[in-house]
C-alpha cells in the first residue's frame, strides 16, 4: 500500500534498526500505552529477537504489524498493529501510532484507512475495535476520522506502564 511518499508493509526481519530507532525516538510517550512494545526494544539485540517473535506471529496470523516507511527517507515513522485477532467472528483489534515529527499531517489517519481496507478485502473481518484513553485526543480523532464510533468506555481497563490503572474508551467499526 502507498500514499504520498509514505508506504505501508509489514514489518520485515531487515528492518529491525529501523524499528529499534522508532521506538527509541518516542520511548517515553509509547511507555504507557505499548507497554508490550516498548519493553521489548530496549536494546538493539533485543528488538531483533522481537522481530523474529513478531515473524512467527505473523505466520501465524496472530498479530500483523503494519509499518509506515518514509519513501524518502527510507525510514519507518509509524507502525498501525492489528492484534488481539479472533478469527471466529472474525474481528481485532488495532493500535497505531506515529513519530513525534510527523504528528498532526494527517500520515497516520490516511495510513489507518489504507489498512482498514486492506483488512476488509483480504482477511474479511467483521468487526475492528481500538481502545483509547480518554486524554489521548490524538488517537481518538484518528479513531473517529476513520469511520469507528464509540461503544462505551470499560472502567480499570488497563495499566499503565507507571502501575496507573485507567479507564479505556472503546471504539468499534461494524462491516
Amino acid at each position: 500500500m502507498q500514499f504520498e511518499k509514505y508506504k505501508i508493509s509489514l514489518l520485515e526481519a531487515n528492518q529491525s534498526e529501523s524499528f529499534f530507532n522508532l521506538i527509541a525516538n518516542n520511548r517515553a510517550r509509547l511507555e504507557d500505552f505499548f507497554a508490550g512494545t516498548v519493553s521489548k526494544t530496549k536494546t538493539l539485540e533485543a528488538t531483533i529477537d522481537y522481530c523474529k517473535e513478531i515473524a512467527q506471529k505473523i505466520e501465524d496470523r496472530s498479530y500483523f504489524p503494519y509499518m509506515i516507511t518514509n519513501l524518502e527517507t527510507n525510514e519507518i515513522i509509524g507502525l498501525i498493529d492489528v492484534k488481539n485477532i479472533d478469527w471466529n467472528v472474525p474481528k481485532a483489534e488495532l493500535g497505531a501510532f506515529i513519530d513525534k515529527a510527523h504528528e498532526s499531517k494527517g500520515v497516520i489517519t490516511k495510513a489507518s484507512a489504507l489498512v482498514v481496507d486492506h483488512l476488509i478485502e483480504t482477511y474479511h473481518f467483521k468487526k475492528l475495535l481500538c481502545r483509547a484513553n480518554a486524554r489521548n485526543l490524538g488517537s481518538i480523532g484518528v479513531i473517529l476520522k476513520n469511520g469507528f464510533e464509540l461503544e462505551g468506555t470499560i472502567r480499570n481497563d488497563y495499566r499503565t506502564t507507571k502501575g496507573e490503572i485507567v479507564d479505556l474508551n472503546y471504539y468499534g467499526r461494524v462491516f
